[in-house]
């Protein structure tokens, strides 16, 4: 799976990079779910939206918090097939962790390409809105209660990152990886028809990556500062 990652470039190397603007970008050493994170969608490539890690489908009563999809299985599920026909995105990162655990204790690992360089991760977005708190909106615009900020905050940006089988390196670390993708095949997940997003989801090589240990301090999300990438 893929459930921490980091996102240290700056906003100038990332607009430079990916050619859209990331508006109030801060680098982040320890994105977490839950969590307001940057991702790129096909309806709007030129600006990245920010939206929380955790996809819930529209149409859900309660919030799923999935933030991970497999990409076998991405066009198959209800879940997940609609988000993936109409509402792909892609998800700057630059490394991701991965834990081991020996003798009893587990070890975080970044996954990172040798010169660190920013990436794109294949995901499915979603605009999600709890039901609940729509009716209690709508019973406020007729004096029927009173609205919180949550009532005002609306429909929520979610997304989840799609994994696959892993290479030769993470397999050490992980039973799966994010799938990563190159400019071109980013370009074609994003605006190509669902057969040919679908033939990006491919694993990538290792020989480009590598793995080292970091600080377990990488463990509590409430930590995110440039120590955490560093090597142990």
């Amino acid at each position: 799976m893929c459930g921490r990652y980091s996102l240290t470039a700056s906003r100038d190397a990332l607009e430079a990079r990916f050619g859209a603007a990331f508006p109030e970008h801060e680098p982040r050493y320890n994105c977490a779910p839950g969590q307001r994170l940057p991702f790129i969608s096909a309806s709007e490539p030129d600006e990245a939206t920010r939206g929380e890690w955790g996809f819930t489908p529209t149409w859900a009563d309660d919030a799923f918090g999935q933030i991970n999809a497999r990409a076998e299985t991405v066009r198959e599920k209800p879940a997940f097939r609609d988000a993936f026909e109409a509402r792909r995105c892609v998800v700057p990162a630059d490394g991701f962790y991965e834990w081991t655990e020996t003798g009893g204790r587990k070890r975080p690992h970044r996954v990172a390409f040798a010169d660190d360089r920013p990436f794109l991760m294949a995901g499915i977005h979603a605009r999600w809105e709890d039901p609940d708190a729509a009716a209690q909106t709508g019973l406020d615009a007729f004096g029927g209660g009173t609205a919180t900020d949550e009532n005002e905050a609306g429909p929520t940006e979610t997304f989840a990152v799609l994994t696959t089988d892993p290479n030769d390196l993470v397999a050490d670390l992980h039973h799966r990886m994010a799938v990563i993708l190159t400019p071109d095949d980013a370009e074609t997940y994003l605006h190509g028809s669902p057969e040919e997003a679908a033939a990006q989801l491919r694993t990538y090589p290792a020989d480009e990556l590598r793995s080292y240990p970091v600080s377990t301090r990488v463990n509590d999300p409430a930590n995110d500062d440039p120590g955490l990438v560093d090597p142990v």
